[in-house]
């Protein structure tokens, strides 16, 4: 009977070494068929390996159209050379202005909420970041009064056992359960999927920072637009308190010809006092406006709306732009323009989204283990009898899945064409933006011009008919003409003069100005234009096709009236370029044994 036993325990040894056998021999087989279905071509494998054993495309700059040149480029007043718009504020050499912007960039609850975006993300990176370590990692532990019923088959029911000895045990209807212990699983990052995930989320900070240029850019022009709508509201109520002494001479004059009963005097004397008292009404409309011009700028300082004498000092006068500006070259706005920045780093995100849908193609390998100390009593549970463990691969591949994982990709594929079609129409409007402040800029600097020589004209007419009315030679009503044209243009050139000031800040607001891009971060040489607007010999032409169900292309436009397509800007410094190597999938090709995609009709 022994030897019977031992002969027993033997064959069930070799049993669960046997099954231990084979379950090990089924994940490597596994693990080689799909490696080997990796395999199945030559250029797909070169392609994995150069993508740092990763399935997906790597990112490549998508190209977009943008015109070569302004379209006034020949005006003096505008030059092509490099622009510098970190601090542009400064070209209007307001001391005012420069502490406004400075106090804003420091106090502003818009900008430190962009802010708190960014630590946001950074720290959702680093989230991310982690799953590359064993992604389960934890302690366990437990306490159970267990009873349990004794009319299941698997109760022992019948067997004949000695009290105190050890299969004692398998009869105890109700018992108490302590245990301890911690499990562990990493999932092994074959194919690339958590590198595109923290590939992703790079992007995604990197968006999340030209956000926060973006909002720094807008603030500025608001601030800075602000200040000087706030200086013309503050000259036009110069000029309406001039013209109120003025009028209250011409009112105290027709008061005068009316006590010496002056032909015509009847008439004169309520017109006179009319055009007063609607200045007096003008005066208010304007302190109003003045009123909610400060409280605008208190609120982008950050600060309650109140009184802003200690800050913006009266009397400044509106800010002068320059006679003439550098703008440097459209294709400028891709690196400058943090707007197209954002928009270019959600596209490098979701072409890394594109290869962790792709990962899901191929199996799960993982490491999974656990420690355990369980007994009956809280005094027994540190015994090494206590102590239980388990280690070993596991593999999980969706193998019946397949129509829905590729459909997964096309989501994230058509996803990417989306915000291909955004970045460039994103691109499109800053060129339309600049070029339209561009013109305002230089057309508002003739309009001023003129408006100077139509002022002079009218106040030198509204001198002479005031003496002509003191000596009678005409009447009130030719007077009240003469004063209404000379407040009207007056109002015209103050208006103008704001007007003028407001498009230098739209033209810097337009360019991108307010922030400081790494040098490192400027755009490579324009590639060569071709008919339909991608060039050939762009990287991001072969990286990001046009999927099969999108519309055809317009037609053709030439390259010198549709303009040079230029690169978006490169890396950061911190995250030095990589070659990008031909893409593991297309549009009609998933993963990287460029299996076909069949027509699933999902």
């Amino acid at each position: 009977m022994a030897s019977r036993g031992v002969v027993l325990a033997r064959r069930r040894r070799r049993r669960g070494h046997s099954v231990t056998t084979n379950r090990l021999t089924l994940v490597v087989y596994l693990t080689g068929l799909a490696i080997a279905s990796l395999l199945t071509g030559c250029e797909s494998w070169r392609q994995y390996v150069a993508n740092g054993f990763k399935v997906g495309p790597n990112y490549s700059p998508v190209p977009a159209r943008v015109a070569p040149k302004w379209i006034d480029q020949t005006d003096p007043k505008i030059s092509s050379d490099p622009a510098d718009t970190a601090e542009w504020w400064k070209v209007f050499g307001d001391p005012v202005l420069d502490q406004l912007i400075q106090t804003m960039l420091r106090q502003n609850l818009t900008l430190r909420e962009a802010g708190y975006r960014l630590v946001a993300a950074q720290a959702q990176r680093q989230a991310v970041a982690g799953t590359l370590f064993p992604q389960l990692q934890e302690l366990t532990a437990s306490y159970n009064r267990i009873g349990r019923s004794d009319q299941t088959a698997l109760f022992p029911r019948g067997l004949q056992v000695e009290p105190g000895t050890p299969l004692a045990r398998l009869l105890l209807t109700e018992f108490d359960n302590f245990a301890l212990g911690g499990q562990i699983a990493w999932e092994l990052d074959f194919w690339g999927r958590f590198r595109r995930s923290i590939e992703a989320a790079d992007a995604q900070v990197e968006a999340a920072d030209a956000g926060l240029n973006e909002v720094r850019v807008l603030l500025a022009a608001q601030v800075a637009a602000t200040y000087i709508e706030l200086r013309t509201v503050e000259e036009r109520l110069k000029v309406a308190r001039e013209n109120l002494k003025l009028q209250e001479e011409s009112a105290r004059v027709a008061q005068s010809r009316f006590n010496n009963k002056a032909a015509g005097s009847e008439l004169d004397l309520p017109q006179a006092r009319a055009n007063l008292e609607n200045t007096r009404a003008v005066i208010e409309l304007l302190a109003i406006q003045q009123r909610q011009a400060t409280n605008r700028l208190a609120v982008l300082l950050g600060m309650p709306p109140g009184d802003l004498a200690a800050l913006v000092p009266e009397s400044a006068g509106i800010p002068k732009p320059p006679e003439a500006i550098a703008v440097g070259l459209p294709a400028d706005l891709l690196w400058r323009r943090p707007d197209v920045r954002r928009a270019e780093r959600l596209l490098a995100a979701q072409s890394a989204q594109i290869g962790v849908a792709v990962s899901e193609l191929y199996p799960h390998i993982s490491i999974v283990g656990g420690l355990s100390w369980e007994a009956d009593t809280f005094g027994n549970l540190f015994r090494p009898s206590a102590f239980g463990g388990t280690i070993g691969p596991s593999f999980r591949w969706q193998v019946l899945n397949w129509g829905r994982l590729l459909n997964a990709i096309r989501t994230q594929e058509a996803r990417f064409q989306e915000l291909v079609a955004r970045y460039q129409q994103t691109l499109l409007t800053a060129n339309a933006e600049a070029e339209n402040a561009i013109v305002t800029f230089l057309r508002l600097h003739q309009r001023v011009a003129a408006l100077e020589q139509a002022y002079e004209q009218a106040r030198e007419a509204e001198r002479i008919g005031m003496v002509k009315y003191r000596e009678g030679e005409i009447d009130f009503n030719r007077l009240f003409v003469l004063q209404q044209l000379r407040l009207g243009q007056q109002e015209a050139l103050v208006g103008a003069r704001g007007d003028l000031a407001r498009s230098l800040v739209e033209v810097y607001r337009a360019l991108g100005g307010g922030w400081e891009p790494k040098p490192e971060a400027k755009p490579a040489p324009q590639p060569r234009a071709v008919p339909g607007g991608v060039p050939t010999d762009s990287p991001g032409a072969a990286a990001h096709p046009q999927p099969p169900m999108l519309p055809p292309a317009p037609p053709a436009v030439p390259a010198k009236e549709a303009g040079q397509p230029a690169q978006p800007p490169a890396p950061p410094p911190n995250r030095p370029d990589r070659p990008a190597p031909q893409p593991l999938i297309r549009s009609d090709r998933i993963g990287p044994s460029l299996v076909p995609v069949p027509d699933l009709g999902l």
